[in-house]
């Protein structure tokens, strides 16, 4: 799977674990920023892994910032971007299942490494369920053409 990851200065190294996890299983990871500790804007790198998920040219996206909140919002202002803020394996999983949601944000500050990773493994390997959450999917999308 192409996957887009970013995150600002305090995600920083959790993107890079995150990053390594994911090509050692086997994915293609384009990797928006940012490259250091070094204070920089979450919305810059946020709307940049949004933006090739919404394009088509990841399949998939991994944010994080200091929460995962900043970075969520940030992305979820791209159209056709459904990103959710995560904190355990279960939302991971729910996110996938009930929402469709194609980016997941995790935050460094909050979220132990190895936790974080697990998330977005859990997130990438569950499928949308469809059913009764295909409408209320739609019922999101719709929100955008107001």
């Amino acid at each position: 799977m192409k996957i887009s990851i970013g995150s600002d200065h305090a995600g920083y190294r959790h993107k890079e674990a995150l990053k390594k996890a994911l090509e050692e299983d086997g994915h293609a990871v384009i990797d928006v920023g940012t490259a250091s500790e070094d204070s920089v804007d979450y919305p810059d790198f946020a709307s940049a892994a949004a933006r090739l998920v919404a394009e088509g040219k990841a399949e998939m996206g991994v944010l994080v910032c200091g929460t995962g909140i900043g970075v969520s919002i940030a992305a979820n202002k791209i159209k056709g971007i459904r990103a959710a803020n995560v904190t355990n394996v279960e939302m991971a999983r729910l996110a996938r299942e009930h929402n469709d949601a194609n980016m997941v944000a995790v935050g460094a500050r909050i979220t132990p490494v190895a936790l974080a990773i697990e998330i977005v493994r859990t997130f990438l390997k569950s499928e949308f369920s469809g059913g009764r959450h295909t409408k209320r999917v739609e019922k999101i999308q719709d929100l955008e053409q107001q």
